[in-house]
């Protein structure tokens, strides 16, 4: 398209610009943290366990000109697993079909081979604008950031020839540091458009995934390593508790937890059932924020053996 085209359509929209940017990184990158700073509100879950995030979840950040999709994916990795593919898969599918790429690398942590392993593949997405992000900026000191952003730099070149990134935006999502300037520069790359989405959604996800995602969270908290990517969580139902009056209404949500051996159940559950109390008490609170609404979790915990490389029971749990 020539720039007289461009700018022909941004006259036709009246000069607003939107499109679909995907945040990309090794596992615990810090990709859900910045999604969440980016909207300003939780829509994708956090945990310091990597590969905690399972579906793509989009973030809308709204501007008076412009508006931002935020695609934020399963961190990429060599799988080991069914499930570990077809997250990758996933991750191919979305790039294909964004308007710009953030590539996230945290601050505190060297450039590795999984980095080198990602770049590599987001150089062969071809004619896409990458920006590389430096995330957890607040968590070195001033030398330390001036040498990642310097290896970063390096690392654009390695795979991009000499042009590298498009640009390089440290940015610390827990303090706020430059989470603006990220927004704006991603924003730079949208195409003309009129809005793709109502003014006020910040997110597009179903609310049934979003309720399985935060009881994830809160079953992912303080376990041990191998459990996050044992541990599916699928919403039954959703339903408004009979003979409610309408200014107190309640709703009744039942909620499987699949795992994939008897002693992770166990991990699940806790002794006497206390464990699976306190992931039920932790989730609930962002449950009724999210639904407006008062509720009761029922939460039942169900041993699905090596479900991660089953091919059916990845279906039946919505892979």
């Amino acid at each position: 398209m020539s720039k007289q085209n461009k700018a022909d359509d941004g006259e036709a929209f009246g000069g607003f610009h939107a499109g679909f940017s995907i945040l990309v990184g090794r596992p615990n990158a810090g990709k859900s943290t910045l999604t969440n700073a980016l909207v300003g509100k939780k829509v994708a879950i956090t945990s310091a366990k990597p590969q905690t995030t399972r579906h793509t979840i989009r973030g809308i950040v709204h501007r008076e000109n412009a508006q931002l999709i935020l695609v934020d994916t399963p961190g990429l990795h060599r799988p080991r697993t069914l499930l570990g593919k077809r997250l990758n898969d996933l991750v191919a599918d979305t790039l294909s079909e964004v308007d710009a790429i953030g590539f996230c690398l945290p601050a505190n942590e060297k450039i590795g081979p999984g980095d080198r392993f990602i770049a590599a593949q987001l150089a062969a997405v071809g004619n896409k604008p990458i920006i590389a992000i430096v995330t957890k900026s607040d968590t070195v000191d001033r030398q330390a950031l001036t040498e990642q952003l310097l290896a970063v730099a390096e690392l654009g070149r390695e795979v991009m020839g000499e042009e590298g990134w498009k640009d390089i935006v440290p940015v610390s999502a827990t303090d706020g540091f430059q989470v603006e300037t990220v927004a704006d520069v991603l924003i730079s790359h949208m195409p003309p458009s009129p809005p793709l989405y109502p003014d006020g959604e910040l997110t597009d996800e179903p609310e049934a995934v979003m309720v399985a995602e935060l009881i994830r969270e809160a079953a992912l908290e303080g376990v041990r390593d191998e459990l996050p990517h044992s541990l599916a969580v699928v919403v039954d139902e959703i339903v408004p508790r009979e003979g409610r009056p309408e200014d107190s209404p309640f709703l009744d949500v039942r909620v499987n937890l699949y795992v994939e051996r008897p002693s992770q159940k166990a991990i699940i559950i806790g002794k006497g059932g206390a464990r699976l109390r306190e992931v039920g008490t932790n989730a609930r609170k962002g449950i009724e924020a999210l639904l407006g609404t008062r509720i009761y979790l029922d939460l039942h915990v169900k041993v699905a053996k090596d479900w991660q490389r089953d091919p059916k029971q990845l279906v039946k749990l919505g892979f």
